[in-house]
């Protein structure tokens, strides 16, 4: 156990749907449904797929920014599933969160050396002199100059907004980080030198970290292993190499095969394309039986009930009934 610094069991989290003058409760969105992982120390796990999927749901939940429906999260040994707003802030030294769009996630009314400061002073951690002197090792870990720490954030790119962020988020010394999509919002250029600051600073102080994305590109160079996602669930969960090699859920190889390509040899090692038709069900009125379904090219009756996770030849977890049909039909493989 000691491998491993988060252990999330059978967790769920529904939102209540009210309506009427009294705001009766008529249902729930079942944004993350029944979702068990774990996760290595300085490791990475990518959580994937299409927006809608509960992805930053299931984030936002481990990192107690919600109470659990029900299930539990153990981190770093310790049951956090219920602790006190005490203990929660004094947990936040451990567990830190780079937010998606750079711009919005800093106060445009703070100048940068206060944004990184505020971690510091909200901890009560050091005098003045001690957190000047940590705001400027984390500007120089993130490689911005530190005439940056007097600017606002109006003034940095996307890319250096993102670095902010970043830097931020270390300035607790944390030894897990949820990465929410953090390059979703920056140009391709700029995603990649990001990516890589990252993969940096992971070696560096040994981080471990949960890496949110519908971009599968980014993934197979950056995670140890993959979740895919679909309705609130993990419909597939692998080795990152074993999930690209071997895909085994229908959903899993269309997103594969969705993967833009620049060239002919790429294109072969990708999945024959499966399209998928309609969008993505509401969570708030979930398909009965296998969640995908209702868009599965490979559907059949026995996709009327609920499959399981099921381990499968590789070694990787799949949710399907019908995984075994589909690869000895060399389908999508």
């Amino acid at each position: 156990m000691d491998n491993y610094i988060l252990q999330v069991e059978n967790l769920k989290k529904y939102f209540p749907i009210k309506k009427g003058f009294f705001k009766k409760k008529v249902g729930d969105v079942k944004a993350v449904d029944e979702i068990s992982l774990k996760l290595e120390r300085g490791k990475t796990l990518a959580i994937v797929g299409e927006s809608g999927s509960g992805k930053t749901t299931l984030a936002k939940s481990i990192m107690r920014f919600y109470d659990l429906t029900e299930g539990k999260i153990l981190f770093d040994g310790k049951d956090i599933t219920t602790i006190n707003e005490q203990k929660l802030k004094k947990l936040k030294q451990d567990m830190q969160m780079v937010h998606q769009d750079p711009t919005t996630s800093l106060n445009p009314r703070k100048k940068i050396k206060d944004i990184l400061e505020a971690p510091l002073l909200i901890h009560n951690m050091g005098d003045a002199a001690s957190r000047l002197k940590r705001v400027k090792e984390l500007i120089n870990i993130v490689e911005l100059p530190e005439e940056f720490l007097y600017r606002y954030p109006h003034s940095l790119s996307g890319g250096q907004k993102q670095r902010i962020g970043i830097a931020r988020a270390l300035a607790l010394n944390p030894k897990f980080i949820v990465l929410d999509e953090p390059t979703s919002a920056l140009d391709v250029s700029v995603q990649a030198k990001i990516i890589t600051l990252l993969k940096d600073l992971q070696k560096k102080f040994n981080l471990t970290y949960l890496f949110i994305t519908h971009d599968l590109s980014l993934v197979r160079n950056f995670a140890d292993d993959v979740g895919v996602m679909y309705l609130g669930s993990i419909v597939e969960y692998s080795d990152v190499e074993t999930l690209y090699t071997h895909p085994q859920n229908p959903y899993t190889q269309s997103l594969l095969s969705s993967i833009p390509v620049v060239s002919d040899d790429e294109q072969s090692m990708l999945p024959k394309k499966i399209p998928l038709t309609g969008e993505i069900p509401s969570p708030s009125n979930m398909p009965t039986g296998c969640k995908f379904h209702t868009r599965c090219p490979f559907a059949e009756d026995i996709c009327l009930t609920s499959p399981a996770l099921l381990e499968t030849e590789y070694g990787s977890f799949t949710r399907c009934h019908l995984v075994e049909k589909i690869n000895k039909q060399k389908i999508g493989v």
